[in-house]
């Protein structure tokens, strides 16, 4: 069993999404490397900045992921540049990378987050031309919370509000393909009766002190449609934290819906994966899927 300790140091390691875990390039190789455009921002709240990180690698395809930063809801900053090495698989395909931060726990709640990634899309969206992104070849990826908000991305996408007097609202949030890694998808009695594990990290509590209403509306089970965007889900048999039965649920409603999406159990993983299962699984499923939904037409 996974001490909470050892469970709440799982969770704040996917904040950054295996970001930290890669040697530092070399100035040469960051100089002749992808332009990087730093704390773009994309929205404000409460007198703060909601910011983005576009990085373009020197030949484009067009298409875009957004790296979602978010750990137990928190999302926390750190210095694009780390991107050069994590996100390297996908800049060498011509992925432009969007690492998207989202209002942050303790300050802000899970709704909060779903509203922010939702205006980030639109945000891209708005600018994709400055950047060199194709609006209709955006997909998203994210781990544990950060897989949460990926299949709300997916399965909520609206068309934007064209009689707001905000240009980025007036944009599509939708999406065209998504990655979610162990992500929670049924949050219902998550605000006052919390599953075990999750009651038992302290952390977890700020971002779930929301009102309990609106917990249907931020899980992504129950609004899957035929018109959801693809969605991979890549999942341990051994994840304490967050159950594989939310993906194997969430395989289930798409097929219930007739959407498209794929469901990966990744043998003797827990809340996290080592260097061998995200070399020879992870990463190459995940490259696959926006492979193959993310294509020029």
């Amino acid at each position: 069993m996974f001490a909470p300790a050892r469970i709440l140091a799982a969770v704040m390691a996917v904040c950054g999404l295996w970001t930290f875990s890669a040697p530092a390039l070399r100035a040469e190789e960051v100089s002749k490397g992808p332009k990087i455009h730093s704390d773009i921002v994309y929205g404000h709240k409460d007198g703060l900045a909601l910011t983005i990180d576009i990085i373009q690698p020197p030949e484009q395809s067009g298409a875009a992921v957004l790296w979602i930063q978010s750990g137990g809801w928190y999302s926390g900053w750190s210095d694009p540049h780390n991107f050069l090495v994590s996100g390297k698989p996908y800049l060498d395909r011509g992925y432009t990378l969007v690492i998207v931060r989202h209002g942050s726990a303790p300050r802000y709640q899970v709704p909060d987050a779903v509203n922010d990634v939702r205006r980030a899309v639109r945000y891209v969206r708005l600018k994709s031309e400055d950047y060199g992104i194709d609006a209709s070849r955006l997909g998203v990826i994210g781990g544990s919370a950060g897989g949460h908000l990926t299949l709300m991305l997916a399965t909520t996408g609206d068309d934007g509000d064209i009689s707001s007097k905000d240009e980025v609202l007036r944009q599509s949030s939708h999406i065209a393909a998504a990655v979610a890694i162990f992500p929670p998808t049924d949050l219902r009695g998550f605000v006052n009766n919390p599953p075990q594990a999750i009651k038992e990290i302290d952390a977890l509590k700020p971002p779930l002190s929301f009102d309990e209403s609106l917990e249907p509306s931020v899980s992504p089970v129950l609004h899957v449609t035929e018109t959801s965007a693809p969605m991979l889900m890549i999942h341990g048999d051994r994840d304490e934290l967050v159950p594989l039965s939310h993906s194997t649920n969430m395989e289930q409603a798409i097929k219930k819906a007739k959407a498209v999406g794929k469901l990966v159990v990744v043998k003797g993983a827990g809340h996290g994966f080592d260097a061998k299962q995200q070399t020879e699984t992870v990463t190459p499923e995940t490259l696959s899927w926006f492979d193959e939904h993310l294509k020029a037409k």
